[in-house]
């Protein structure tokens, strides 16, 4: 980080200096120039100013890496039952973890979990730290926090994945603030340097770029990661590592939240679980035509996706969309029709074990990550594939 000082003495013509500024971030006031809260550090007025702006680097205090160690995750689950995506993120923070040459922990926190425990030491990390108590027995952020922060500070880890979960959304800012460290949410790729600082890759502006994010000078380092982003290692027969249980002051786990009562939802069918998915795009040209890809999703007996515009117009429920706005899915096949690929869309999908895609324009970005691909007008293409899937039923 760094800052912009003004050099008064060396200010010549105020008006072309505040003219150089294409934010509006340079005023004058009293006869001075002065620099507002709209700058955004492009530096055109260091590089125009003539010596009247200056920009100085602050210095950032180091810190010793070599005292955080490890890869945590947290684990996500409700009454003891984890969630799927706490084994996505131990087999990324395994695969991390090797790398560095450093150990995989897993926070576990609740009321009665210390036989579920045991089920992640069949996944191959290397210490679960379970925080079992009364007080834990419904989430409420102010002890989940407090606990969170017990651990970091026991642990040290030099990293903590997060689940993208409704939990995890809540808790990890929150742990995130207390330790004054970064975090970068919803991340699509996560690799680590061998000083153990993470590279956390995720879509910004829109999906219109991938930013890949890096806190050097903070520890722990924190990210979270939606659900079917990352793979789950294979469950072994065989269990590793050993669970320590930890205890905590019941005094230090109060709460301004009082839990009255728990109404469980019904379970929706979610997108996410599907094998096979048929998506729609911007080449449908009218909600007519979505009967087209209706009919297809069901002679493959497939779910229906559809990208961001098609869910705003209307034509399917938002609860189909897919994409970094909409659900992330894996399935072991999906169509996609007149689909451009923008990376918002392929975040949420391109870890699909096949990915076909249909689209007129040759040079769209959906062939860069497809497996297969036809170019063509998908009112050609589908009515054809349609009655092909259905003469193979036949036969």
């Amino acid at each position: 980080m760094g800052k912009l000082i003004i050099n008064q003495d060396k200010v010549q013509d105020i008006k072309k200096l505040i003219d150089i500024c294409p934010f509006g971030a340079m005023e004058e006031k009293d006869g001075h120039l002065e620099i507002n809260s709209n700058c955004k550090m492009c530096r055109l007025c260091v590089k125009n100013g003539a010596g009247a702006v200056e920009f100085i680097e602050e210095k950032v205090q180091a810190i010793d890496k070599s005292k955080w160690q490890g890869i945590a995750v947290y684990v996500d689950h409700v009454e003891g039952n984890i969630h799927p995506v706490t084994f996505e993120l131990i087999g990324k923070a395994k695969e991390l973890a090797k790398k560095i040459n450093q150990k995989v922990y897993c926070l576990f926190i609740g009321y009665n979990i210390k036989d579920k425990a045991e089920e992640l030491l069949h996944y191959g990390v290397d210490e679960v730290m379970v925080y079992d108590k009364k007080e834990l027995e419904d989430f409420r952020i102010e002890p989940y926090t407090f606990v969170f922060s017990d651990f970091i500070n026991k642990v040290k880890p030099s990293s903590i994945l997060v689940g993208a979960t409704t939990v995890g959304r809540s808790l990890a800012p929150r742990v995130a603030a207390r330790f004054r460290t970064g975090l970068t949410a919803d991340c699509t790729v996560l690799d680590v340097k061998e000083n153990s600082d993470l590279v956390q890759i995720r879509p910004a502006f829109g999906g219109n770029i991938m930013a890949q994010i890096n806190t050097p000078n903070s520890r722990p380092q924190m990210a979270t990661v939606r659900y079917k982003v990352m793979s789950a290692p294979s469950r072994q027969t065989e269990t590793s590592g050993h669970i320590n249980f930890c205890d905590i002051d019941s005094e230090n786990l109060t709460s301004g939240i009082e839990v009255k009562n728990i109404i469980p939802k019904e379970k929706e069918h979610s997108i996410s679980e599907a094998e096979v998915i048929v998506a729609a795009g911007r080449g449908v040209k009218s909600e007519k035509d979505m009967a087209m890809i209706r009919e297809l999703a069901q002679v493959l007996n497939a779910e229906l996706g559809a990208t961001r515009p098609l869910i705003e117009s209307g034509w399917i429920d938002a609860k189909n969309q897919i994409g970094l706005s909409g659900k992330t899915v894996r399935p072991k096949l999906i169509i996609a029709c007149g689909i451009s690929g923008a990376v918002q869309f392929a975040a949420g999908m391109n870890n699909s074990d096949y990915i076909f895609a249909i689209n007129k324009d040759p040079k769209a970005s959906i062939f860069k990550i497809a497996h297969y691909g036809i170019v063509g007008d998908i009112y050609d293409i589908i009515p054809k594939l349609i009655n092909e899937i259905k003469s193979e039923k036949e036969a």
